[in-house]
């Protein structure tokens, strides 16, 4: 399976990739996300580990009930040929309706066909009140915005 673009990323084909991963995640279809990885991919998000498609999409089911009202930006950090760094943000509330800011950074490495073979994600949550929100677009994709 070939996912463009595909390694050696050029700084557009790198944006382009990131793009693609917010937009897609801003969807909040788990089957849909998980096929943007190869079927054996590592992960480390927070402090789980997980292995494989299957545990990614179970993963992504779990996370989107949870961290419901999901809007998430993200932002090229640093590419290389097959890797790419990001930094993003997203807003989320859980089921009492408490509002959270997440902030973090991902590091990804892509297979020659462009699936990630490996997604490492450090993350931290802040609680924020209703008016402190910025993202208030409906569901998927976000709007455009300038991007650095």
């Amino acid at each position: 399976m070939t996912r463009p673009p595909v390694p050696p990323f050029s700084r557009d084909d790198a944006i382009l990739k990131v793009r693609m991963a917010e937009d897609a995640w801003n969807g909040r279809d788990p089957a849909r996300v998980a096929l943007a990885y190869t079927p054996d991919t590592v992960w480390r998000n927070r402090s789980e580990f997980l292995h494989g498609r299957d545990q990614v999409q179970a993963f992504l089911t779990r996370k989107w009930q949870a961290e419901q009202g999901y809007r998430l930006i993200k932002e090229l950090w640093c590419h290389a040929p097959d890797r790419i760094a990001v930094r993003f943000c997203y807003e989320w509330h859980d089921a009492a309706g408490q509002w959270f800011r997440s902030y973090g950074n991902e590091n990804w490495q892509f297979d020659a066909g462009g699936l990630m073979a490996v997604r490492h994600a450090s993350i931290n949550d802040l609680a924020i009140g209703d008016g402190d929100r910025l993202f208030h677009w409906t569901q998927a994709p976000a709007p455009p915005i300038t991007r650095a």
